[in-house]
């Protein structure tokens, strides 16, 4: 069976993630107080997409949200990255399967998929 939290509220499977098993447990299991909340230039104990979505607004993933892709999802990126523009892009595509295949589908097809093409924290 599909481990639930490997699944993101944001469409990322930490289940490729470095620092799963480390730093984070996943954002399922750490309700949304990842790794990267708890560094000093990050100004939120919580990550903002997962107060918005689960806490806020009570849903299970970003894809069941009628806003997608709202200011929230699209703004919280690092502005150091290149690539996280088309990284939003296949989360966004990623959170839309899940809303259609059901967060176990959507996990056990992660789980076959090569690395190459899961939506990922971290390569």
């Amino acid at each position: 069976m599909a481990e639930t939290n490997l699944a993101a509220v944001c469409g990322i499977y930490c289940g490729r993630c470095s620092y799963l098993g480390k730093e984070c447990n996943g954002c399922t299991a750490e309700k949304g107080r990842v790794f990267w909340t708890k560094l000093d230039q990050i100004p939120w104990d919580v990550c903002p997409i997962w107060k918005c979505c689960a806490e806020e607004r009570e849903l299970e993933h970003c894809g069941l949200c009628p806003d997608l892709p709202c200011a929230t999802y699209l703004d919280l990126k690092d502005p150091n990255d290149p690539q996280a523009d088309l990284q939003k892009k296949e989360s966004i595509e990623s959170l839309r399967r899940r809303a259609k295949l059901g967060t176990t589908g959507w996990l056990e097809e992660q789980e076959r998929l090569p690395e190459s093409r899961r939506p990922s924290a971290t390569d």
